[in-house]
């Protein structure tokens, strides 16, 4: 039964799913009371994030010669706004559609979902922390029109009030997996604690394709255990494409992800704006996505001028919408905050 229908034959649902409108207007209220503008940028773009894991929608652009050019649906609003920011526009946020192939479909996961990215200038990760702390703290006490500092989800409460706990990447390794920080780089530990895990690790198998298992299958899970949300920081370099060096320890970089209920809801930077770095770092994401077969395209060369020509100090973050709705409105499927979820458009 399509959603459509369940909402035809019990009328009790739409509550539940009117709280994505509530979700927006809180957020629409929340930013512009702090003085933010909200922007919009295209969906169809020449030229996608560079992430060498993510796959990308491809589509043609047919001009008045009928000559064809390659395009592609975003996996972020990520560049054109910081583009804006380049040009002086200050702090602003916008709540648009993102698109992203490849990940199958789930209960956390939706192909084409809707995505909420903002930009502080003069700031940096600590200061979008607290952004989404504040966040998070107005759309429960405004949805659900209570000041209790426990939002319930899913039979079990959580405590989120700020300010969340903080850990480090490398303060998370340690606790869970028993790799010290000194150790965290090596690809050589990290293979043989994954071997000794019984992870697949070959020849082949690089730091990356360790870090990952070791990350997303040790650490992730035991996050649903806290009974508070929690910031998962200073990432290791290779990880944070987008983000700035931390000066006091350059092996690490000042991003951020923030879990509650074993969900990952957002992924924040100090935003790097080193031209000459980030250009370096693009090639190097590009190549490798040739190696993993990617679809390939071209960097986005009118971002790096953006950044040569500069851009101030600023912290930005992308959080994924349907998944902040799946928490106010306690529903434990993605699918039940999407009127059109992609299982039931595509279904024969």
């Amino acid at each position: 039964m399509k959603n459509w229908q369940r909402i035809k034959k019990n009328s009790e649902l739409k509550e539940k799913f009117f709280i994505r409108e509530k979700v927006f207007d809180g957020i629409r209220s929340f930013f512009k009371n702090d003085g933010f503008h909200e922007v919009e940028t295209p969906l169809m773009i020449k030229h996608p994030g560079t992430e060498p894991y993510l796959e990308v929608f491809e589509t043609e652009l047919i001009n008045d010669e009928q000559k064809r050019k390659q395009a592609f649906l975003l996996t972020s609003p990520e560049y054109a706004m910081k583009k804006l920011i380049a040009g002086g526009i200050g702090n602003i946020f916008q709540i648009c559609k993102s698109f992203r192939n490849g990940e199958g479909l789930s209960e956390k996961h939706n192909p084409e979902f809707t995505i909420l990215e903002w930009y502080r200038v003069n700031a940096d990760y600590k200061d979008i922390m607290a952004d989404f702390e504040n966040l998070l703290w107005y759309l429960h006490t405004t949805i659900h029109q209570t000041e209790d500092k426990l939002l319930t989800y899913q039979g079990k409460k959580y405590d989120i009030s700020a300010p969340f706990i903080r850990m480090t990447v490398a303060e998370a390794f340690e606790k869970y997996i028993g790799i010290k920080k000194q150790d965290l780089l090596s690809a050589k530990k990290l293979k043989e604690v994954a071997l000794d895990k019984g992870y697949q690790v070959n020849e082949n198998t690089d730091w990356e394709g360790a870090y990952n298992q070791l990350f997303l299958n040790e650490i992730e899970p035991r996050l649903v255990e806290l009974n508070r949300p929690v910031i998962i920081y200073d990432y290791p370099i290779s990880q944070a494409a987008l983000s700035k060096r931390k000066k006091d320890d350059p092996g690490f970089a000042e991003r951020f992800e923030v879990y509650l209920a074993g969900i990952e809801l957002g992924n924040a930077f100090s935003e790097l704006t080193d031209a000459v770095e980030q250009k370096k770092r693009f090639e190097e994401e590009l190549e490798l996505r040739k190696t993993l077969k990617k679809t390939e395209y071209s960097l986005d060369k009118d971002y790096i001028n953006a950044l040569e020509e500069g851009i101030p100090e600023t912290g930005g973050i992308a959080v994924g919408v349907d998944r902040l709705i799946m928490l106010m409105a306690d529903v434990a499927d993605i699918n039940d905050t999407i009127f059109f979820p992609a299982h039931e458009v595509f279904s024969s």
